[in-house]
């Protein structure tokens, strides 16, 4: 029998949150199997999807010694690598895996955004050669890479012409419409309504799992290393399982039919289900973070789900935010992040959500901004850390020590210590990113405070 029967029942175990046996069950696979490289590849990806980087690095070294060279297998190292913290490494095999072929585009990118560039230190030559006969879908990294690499350089005029020649040709190669956002996230503000939840009893669910939310590239990452310190928090990053809890509890139809399923959910029984896929990843120490931002989407279930449970949502300078956004390659997700007009409708209709949140699930969620956290990183931590109800510990600040994996955008930016580098970063580009602005306030938000007028409807 082949290995691809046993990996779909690892994904279905996966599915449905029963992470440990689908971690044992992979293990046992890769161990019986030998030497299979397609087997090897497929099962460092499912490693990596349930955040067992190490697990994943392991089956990416052993393809580097059955394909020595090969750069797709260098790549997928060097991701694994980067995810471990080992970033010198990460580097040079994507020095390797593009000097075995040029013309593999995505590690160029990979490797811009592992360092900071220097004068000295750069490939930004070598980019512009690339670029000048650029080929299919091959320009949106190579131009994403030289962006950053101008950037870091303080090139920022040319690099934002580079940056939106990738994003529009990126977004020219989606079919997303931001409306379906815009529609879903006034669906849920609609189902989980103020009268709803004051009318809906909450669970007694005693534990007090950490739910970091807001939009990417807004600090969720620096937060949740700052935590992962304390000797009592479990960093587990960004873990799919609300989401996937939700999806068990309510799938059905089309987006529409599962937010109104989701309104009718035994909320009590769906907060049991998310601390049974999270305890399977075995937290050393009593409090748990989970960092995937989309989770802003749900406190409604989990106000009455896991009614003990912290949200912190991160807030950043609204331009800020959509600049940070913007320059970010994703490698998934975040389709709004390629255009401008997209990104402000998707902002508001997030602004808006949140609002709501505030009304319908009163002192549930804790507003920290990222300003104050990278300016002020000790009282603001501290202060955090007192309504979190844990007891202040200076090892917070040294989160850049933290060997925990990470797996998101942020990966290379967290080994570095907390600086105020990324603030007001937005206003080397105003002219480009008026937009984004423009769209802000036709909606009714103020791009400087992200403050929505008074009177402005949650279903604008």
């Amino acid at each position: 029998m082949t290995a691809a029967g046993p990996l779909v029942q690892v994904q279905q175990l996966m599915l449905r949150g029963r992470r440990a046996e689908a971690l044992a069950s992979l293990k046992g696979i890769v161990e019986a199997a030998g030497a299979s490289p397609d087997l090897l590849a497929r099962a460092a990806s499912l490693f990596g999807q349930m955040n067992a980087h190490p697990a994943a690095a392991d089956c990416q070294r052993r393809l580097v010694r059955l394909l020595p060279g090969h750069p797709d297998v260098l790549r997928g190292l060097a991701a694994a690598e980067t995810a471990c913290g080992r970033l010198g490494e990460a580097e040079r095999l994507l020095d390797a895996a593009i000097a075995a072929d040029p013309a593999e585009c995505d590690s160029w990118y990979n490797r811009a955004v592992l360092r900071r560039q220097t004068a000295a230190r750069n490939h930004i030559a070598a980019l512009r050669a690339r670029l000048a006969h650029p080929s299919g879908r091959g320009i949106v990294p190579l131009a994403y890479a030289l962006a950053k690499e101008l950037e870091d350089l303080g090139e920022h005029g040319e690099s934002f012409v580079w940056l939106k020649q990738g994003a529009d040709a990126r977004r020219a190669m989606l079919s997303y419409r931001v409306e379906g956002d815009v529609q879903a996230m006034a669906d849920i503000a609609a189902v989980f309504s103020v009268e709803k939840l004051a009318n809906t009893p909450a669970a007694d669910n005693p534990e007090r799992p950490i739910f970091i939310v807001g939009l990417p590239r807004t600090g969720t990452t620096l937060l949740e290393r700052m935590l992962g310190m304390h000797s009592q928090v479990t960093a587990l990053g960004e873990l799919t399982e609300l989401p996937l809890a939700v999806t068990r509890a309510a799938a059905g139809g089309d987006k529409g039919e599962t937010i109104r399923r989701a309104g009718e959910a035994d909320f009590a029984a769906l907060g049991r289900d998310y601390l049974r896929a999270v305890a399977t990843y075995e937290p050393a120490r009593p409090v748990t973070t989970d960092k995937l931002p989309n989770n802003f989407l749900y406190i409604g279930l989990l106000y009455r789900g896991l009614p003990r449970a912290r949200v912190i949502h991160l807030r950043r300078h609204p331009m800020d935010s959509a600049y940070a956004i913007y320059k970010t390659l994703f490698r998934m997700g975040y389709p709004y992040a390629y255009d401008l007009n997209d990104l402000a409708r998707y902002y508001a209709a997030y602004a808006r959500l949140m609002r709501h949140w505030r009304a319908a699930a009163p002192g549930y969620v804790v507003d920290l901004d990222y300003e104050a956290l990278v300016q002020r990183p000790e009282a603001t931590a501290r202060d955090l850390y007192a309504r979190l109800e844990l007891d202040w510990q200076p090892a917070c600040l040294e989160f850049h020590r933290h060997d925990a994996p990470v797996a998101t955008a942020s990966a290379a930016q967290v080994r570095e210590p907390v600086h105020t580098g990324s603030v007001g970063l937005w206003r080397h580009h105003q002219a480009e990113l008026e937009p984004f602005a423009a769209g802000l306030r036709a909606e009714g938000i103020d791009p400087e405070t992200g403050e929505i007028s008074q009177g402005r409807s949650d279903r604008a």
